[in-house]
């Protein structure tokens, strides 16, 4: 199995069909490629199970079904007993999985059976789901949908090859049914279904053989999805020297909110400042500044009385990244507050009411944005700006190219696109990140990054993987609070990261 944390690229069913017929190009038989695979899914079964306890295989018409076969062949050699039930005629099966039907047949194993959603007297330890993989391009149904669901309801544990039947490899939906795998098995590459709700939820503990694939053949594919990892941005990492100074770490602007809301304000700003800003100051109206002052000790204050004065303060040349939009209001002050600072051209972070403000004419925002800034909607704030449709990752993807920057789209599987195609899907978030203010870090960390140079994707992606690594570094009982006093945790795990990256490197 390949070191996951070592893997960056995802690729969609299309790219996977094409690193296979690269590799073959290359001179590397599909059938030396297809026994590899099918002896990943043998070695983590035998893991799972033990000699003495039936295997289930099931078998589609296709090469999925074919690495079943060859799994079950190399059980039934390691002593285990399997039972294999085939979806169709394998007799009719053709290319590498014909022969690797055949090759099952020539070991002297036991005979195949036809699919059947009665599996009556079966009792196994383990079922492999060898049916339709990545590339199902239609809802199961009729006896199939049946068989999937009368092995769920017995808690039969299933190991999934390549993808749980049923799932999406390109958007992790499910096709009608799908199974719920203790554990899946997949190569060279894992795809987009594999970390995108619900297929994260149904593919289990995620295993990526390496099957013989050389890393080569993704030069040819052209990647455009990525795990969101430090290996796909540590190199952008800022870093400080003996003689780094303060200003050399850029100057933070935040527009907070009044008394009521002015706590949003104060977290970014917060986050901003444990990120790596040099400076921050928190831009505010006169009647909350007292209660600003009283919770902000390194962050600066500035008195922000109406339009004007804020467009003096983001004409300053000084400053690296502005923050709007947490606590601000969804209204014309807000609104005109981020023209203003985008007219500087500088970075900005658009989170919260700064986005909401613009759901009735999206297009005025869009005509001014740069590609040093970042868009944070959850889905809510997604669908008041953007009209886009599909699967997630194309709705993120043809967003962030409407709006010509990058695009945060927050979820259980937060993915960061980039104007230019590129879409990182984040895989480290803990489920304690819901809860209030915790967006309001977000931003906050995705500013301090812009503050020191970062470009827009990579700091857009580092914000959100160590937001995620802040709160899994603090556990349970997580507030927005306390993903600021863990980043120091997080920013020390990464910069151990970054040291080995560069070491590899040279």
């Amino acid at each position: 199995m390949i070191d996951k944390g070592k893997i960056v690229e995802i690729l969609s069913v299309a790219q996977s069909y094409a690193a296979d017929r690269a590799a073959m190009e290359m001179g590397i038989a599909g059938m030396e490629l297809m026994e590899n695979a099918g002896r990943a899914v043998a070695d983590l079964a035998c893991a799972m199970s033990s000699p003495e306890a039936g295997v289930l295989v099931l078998c589609g018409p296709g090469n999925n079904g074919g690495d079943g076969y060859i799994a079950a062949r190399l059980l039934h050699e390691r002593g285990f007993r399997v039972d294999v039930r085939a979806l169709g005629d394998p007799d009719r099966l053709r290319g590498d999985a014909a022969i690797a039907f055949q090759r099952y047949g020539a070991a002297g194993a036991p005979s195949v059976t036809s699919l059947s959603c009665d599996i009556g007297e079966c009792h196994p330890a383990l079922v492999i789901d060898a049916l339709f993989g990545a590339g199902l391009a239609r809802d199961i149904e009729g006896e199939t949908a049946a068989l999937i669901a009368a092995i769920s309801e017995r808690g039969l544990p299933v190991l999934a090859v390549d993808v749980p039947s049923g799932i999406d490899g390109d958007t992790g939906q499910v096709r009608g049914v799908a199974f719920q795998a203790q554990a899946t098995v997949t190569f060279f590459r894992p795809k987009p279904g594999h970390y995108l709700y619900p297929g994260r939820r149904r593919r289990g503990r995620l295993h990526v053989a390496d099957i013989g694939i050389p890393d080569a053949v993704l030069a040819a594919i052209g990647i455009d999805h990525f795990i969101n990892r430090p290996r796909l941005w540590a190199s952008a990492w800022p870093q400080l020297s003996a003689e780094t100074h303060k200003y050399a770490r850029g100057h933070l602007l935040v527009r907070a909110g009044g008394i009521e809301t002015g706590g949003a304000g104060r977290l970014a700003a917060r986050a901003g400042l444990r990120a790596g800003a040099g400076l921050v100051t928190v831009a505010a109206p006169p009647s909350s500044l007292p209660t600003h002052g009283a919770h902000l000790n390194a962050v600066m204050l500035r008195r922000c009385d109406d339009a004007q004065a804020w467009r003096q303060m983001v004409a300053d040349k000084r400053l690296r990244a502005c923050i709007i939009g947490p606590g601000n209001g969804i209204d014309e002050a807000t609104r005109d507050a981020v023209l203003a600072a985008l007219e500087r051209k500088m970075p900005v972070v658009i989170d919260a009411d700064a986005i909401s403000v613009f759901s009735e004419d999206p297009q005025t925002l869009f005509a001014v944005l740069n590609e040093a800034c970042i868009l944070t909607p959850h889905e809510g704030e997604f669908a008041r700006l953007f009209r886009a449709e599909g699967a997630r990752i194309e709705r993120a993807r043809a967003a962030a190219a409407q709006a010509g920057c990058t695009v945060i789209l927050k979820g259980a599987d937060t993915l960061i696109a980039a104007a230019d195609g590129r879409v990182a899907v984040n895989v480290n978030a803990p489920p304690t990140l819901a809860t209030a203010g915790s967006g309001d870090v977000l931003a906050g960390i995705c500013g301090g990054l812009l503050a020191q140079g970062m470009e827009g994707f990579a700091a857009a992606a580092a914000a959100v993987w160590l937001h995620g690594a802040a709160a899994k570094a603090f556990g349970p009982g997580l507030i927005a609070e306390d993903i600021c006093e863990s980043l120091p945790a997080a920013l020390a795990a990464l910069q151990e990261d970054c040291d080995m990256l560069s070491e590899e490197n040279g």
